[in-house]
């Protein structure tokens, strides 16, 4: 192989997402006489192999053949992605021609066939969307008079495209060449990098399309673009099976932080992640202060320069033991007999205190020594950050706010590299607990007066006697109980607003572009939280919520402009921006903070407000006039608005539809809004019920997709979308009525990815695909569960449970092929499914065989 070559496979083995496409013949496949002969090559397809079975790593064939054909040719190796004719045919769709093309291409086969009559191995090929007139071993002179009279008879015919290959006149009536097709798989799987092998004339197009990190590697003889080249398909099966071996190297030392094995501390201001790198307790994110605010620790999203503070035992990596102490937010990281216990103080009413005073307790304990590593970085790292030692500890210089890091006894090592200092230092644990209280809003670092046991006996209280207030299930008891702690950590105190995660720009890809800022707050995901924690008998968050909410709503022009996103405060967010100075997580740029889906209409999100306030009625709690101003304020909102298309609850950034969810969603803010003024003032609005009634017709004529049989994602739309499902669990649609069945298969047929269920598979505008996501998984359980399936139900929650890492907290997604969780964490949606799908669980257990589904059971959609 050529130095440059190998030099460049080497480069493109350390992409992020790669993408290996190839032609077929000459490529895969030696070059024959007879094409139904043409056999793929065992090396090359080995190679093929091992590369599709890599993380990170998808593979395609890019071929004039047919899909059919090429599919007979590799059977079980074929690629995840397949583009046949040219790119006229994408996987199994397919092509699709009008009434002119089909008769155009009919004449097209007739006069090749007529040219090919002549004989001397002149033979034509039909296809989906071309002929091909193929004259491999036929004379020159042959073939030079058939080529001559194909492009005489229909070369000057609108609509004929001549595609001249190895040994091969092809005519398409269609537009379609390899260089979209390879723009097209690149654009599926959200490729950073591209290798694109191909020998015919045709392949000329992709090579073309190809950019500077990407390689072309041209097979034989002739003029290319390519910028390599070998010799034929033993020179193929090489280079991609070096290609392979590289690439594995290079993905069994990427040593990510699986995301599941993460944990998160919380003061309900701001949160903390503690992830297990390099075998050690490491804060790699921490916003001060408050969850929206500037990163003081952002190396979860960079390298060590963007700020960690670390504690790892010396001599040698060995991995920890994490887990949190009973039913609290209080860390515990074992490594044989050392340990570190870390938690956000709640003492003393902090929780609720405005935020600007946050202190984050370690502790290290135990016999043995351990390696501290302090590294501030402020705003991100876009602030220098100098640190100066004192009697007692550190001091952050360059903050607007004061920080200090409190360490008596510890002797501290200061380096710079240029723009940020470092701190660490070596203690011994065996010589009694080390005590170290990073402090954010004051420069003290005299002693607190209260011993760090007693404080960590206050926040113990803090959290186990609130999850011991609550009712849970006897399904999977613990991990409800873990998982309404992880909602309660996203409850920002000072205000009663529920943050959607604690992180953000946690990739839904590794190494893609799908990554968003989480540490907001959604109503309709607030009001989702509220809820799941309602129906395990805490109504004080909602209740709280509620009053927020209601700020909010004060505040807008009209209710019917309610924003699908605020800060924890209730105020606009700033603008979307790029973090351009930090690499993202496993690679996967860009980093962002704010949220563009902030200025989008997302018309659903008055439903789960609505529905919040009824099931606190239902629940007994006290409905105030200032909660029923609320519930009429949204019934307002829907009237005003509720026949326009909107973006959605998934906030696809294209163009608005009529969401069918977001149709039912308008539904149900009535239909509830009707239940509170039933519970509240015992009568019934004619004409709310009139309006549901509207709205519930509208889905039922158009949300229903004649050509899918079922419920689809948006109105004139055939694509799966597991929000359809609120049809059903709303209550819209009767769990007798056999479109409810259906169109429970068709999601679970079209979206269960392993133990996970997607959200779509739709073109959403954006490169790449993401994983499964849980709250689609719960939404999937409980649609089984109205169906009477629950031993599906039952196992499909086993493996929604088996997803949990050894501290209890989930991310948003989970990738089945690569088998590792993925975006932001901790995820309130999918803790807030998991509870929800556990409790309906529960119910179908304790239910009579014959008692029918209750929709009053419903109270989120």
């Amino acid at each position: 192989m050529q130095p440059d070559l190998l030099e460049k496979l080497r480069a493109i083995a350390a992409s992020p997402l790669l993408l290996v496409a190839c032609d077929y013949d000459g490529t895969l496949a030696p070059l024959v006489d007879d094409r139904d002969r043409a056999f793929p090559d065992g090396g090359a397809v080995r190679a093929l192999r091992a590369l599709r079975a890599l993380p990170w790593t998808t593979t395609s064939i890019i071929s004039g053949r047919s899909v059919g054909v090429l599919r007979g040719f590799l059977g079980e190796d074929c690629p995840a992605l397949i583009a046949g004719s040219h790119g006229a045919e994408w996987m199994s769709a397919g092509v699709t021609l009008t009434g002119d093309q089909r008769a155009l291409l009919l004449r097209v086969t007739e006069d090749l066939a007529a040219i090919a009559s002549v004989g001397g191995g002149l033979s034509v090929e039909r296809k989906p969307a071309s002929a091909a007139l193929h004259y491999r071993g036929v004379d020159d002179a042959v073939a030079q008079r058939a080529i001559a009279q194909a492009i005489e008879r229909c070369g000057g015919l609108a609509g004929v495209r001549m595609k001249p290959g190895n040994k091969v006149l092809e005519l398409l009536v269609v537009d379609a060449n390899k260089g979209e097709a390879l723009r097209r798989a690149r654009h599926a799987c959200g490729a950073s990098a591209v290798l694109f092998v191909g020998d015919d004339p045709t392949d000329e197009d992709a090579f073309r399309v190809l950019q500077p990190q990407d390689c072309g590697i041209k097979v034989g003889d002739g003029e290319s673009v390519a910028n390599h080249r070998v010799v034929d398909v033993d020179g193929v099966a090489e280079a991609l099976h070096t290609l392979a071996e590289l690439r594995g190297a290079w993905a069994a030392a990427r040593r990510l932080v699986p995301l599941e094995r993460c944990a998160v501390l919380s003061d309900q201001r701001t949160a903390a992640v503690v992830t297990p790198k390099a075998g050690g307790a490491c804060v790699e994110w921490m916003c001060l202060p408050r969850f929206d605010s500037p990163a003081l620790f952002a190396s979860l999203l960079g390298d060590e320069s963007a700020g960690s503070f670390d504690v790892r035992p010396v001599g040698g990596e060995v991995v920890p033991e994490t887990t949190y102490d009973g039913d609290s937010m209080v860390l515990v990281t074992r490594w044989g007999g050392l340990r570190v216990t870390d938690y956000l103080d709640c003492s003393a009413g902090r929780a609720y205190q405005k935020a600007g005073r946050t202190d984050l307790v370690r502790v290290i304990e135990g016999t043995g020594r351990a390696r501290i590593r302090f590294a501030p970085r402020l705003d991100f790292g876009r602030v220098a950050t100098q640190l100066h030692t004192r009697e007692d500890g550190l001091v952050v210089d360059g903050s607007n706010d004061p920080v200090v890091l409190r360490s008596p006894g510890v002797h501290w090592g200061i380096h710079s590299d240029g723009t940020h200092q470092t701190a660490e230092a070596i203690v011994d644990a065996s010589a009694g607990p080390v005590v170290l209280e990073l402090r954010y809003g004051t420069a003290n670092l005299r002693d607190p007066g209260e011993a760090e046991p007693q404080r960590r006996s206050q926040n113990l209280k803090f959290w186990a006697g609130w999850a011991a207030s609550l009712q849970v299930p006897r399904c999977h008891a613990g991990l409800v109980r873990r998982s309404a702690l992880v909602l309660k950590s996203l409850c920002y105190g000072p205000s009663g607003a529920i943050t959607a995660a604690a992180t953000t720009s946690l990739p839904e890809l590794f190494g893609g572009v799908r990554n968003w800022d989480y540490r907001f707050c959604w109503p309709r995901d607030a009001a989702l939280t509220a809820t799941a924690l309602v129906r395990l008998g805490n109504t004080g968050h909602a209740l709280k919520l509620l009053d927020w909410m209601t700020d909010v709503v004060d505040r807008c022009e009209s209710p019917d402009r309610l924003r699908p996103i605020y800060t924890v405060g209730g105020s606009h967010l700033p603008a979307e921006a790029e973090l351009g100075h930090l690499d993202g997580f496993a690679q996967s740029r860009p980093v962002r903070i704010g949220n563009a889906a902030a200025n989008q209409v997302q018309l659903d999100v008055f439903g789960p407000i609505v529905n919040l306030v009824a099931t606190l009625a239902e629940h007994g709690a006290p409905i105030t006039p200032e909660h029923w101003r609320l519930v009429r304020a949204m019934v307002r909102a829907v009237e005003a608005r509720w026949r326009e298309p909107d973006h959605g609850i998934w906030e696809m950034r294209l163009e608005r539809r009529h969401h069918v969810h977001s149709k039912v969603m308008c539904w149900h803010t009535v239909q509830r809004a009707l239940v509170v003024e039933d519970i509240v003032h015992a009568q019934r609005n004619s004409e709310w019920a009139a309006l549901a009634d509207t709205i519930r017709a509208d889905v039922l004529t158009h949300g229903w997709n004649e050509r899918a049989e079922a419920f689809t994602g948006a109105y004139g739309h055939d694509y799966a979308d597991a929000a359809a499902l609120a049809v059903g669990l709303s209550g819209l649609l009767p769990h007798d009525d056999p479109r409810w069945r259906a169109t429970v298969d068709f999601i679970a047929r079209s979206l269960m990815d392993g133990p996970t269920v997607r959200r779509y598979r739709v073109d959403d505008g954006l490169p790449g695909e993401e994983g499964g996501m849980h709250i689609c998984t719960g939404w999937m359980i409980e649609s089984l569960l109205t169906l009477g399936r629950v031993v599906e139900a039952g196992r499909l929650l086993d493996e929604f449970a088996g997803m949990f890492g050894p501290a209890g907290v989930l991310s948003e997604q989970y990738d089945a092929q690569s088998r590792v969780a993925c975006g932001n964490l901790a995820q309130a949606y999918s803790h807030l499914a998991f509870i929800h799908a556990a409790v309906a669980m529960d119910k179908a257990a304790t239910a009579p065989p014959t008692a029918p589904p209750s929709t009053r059971e419903r109270t989120r959609a």
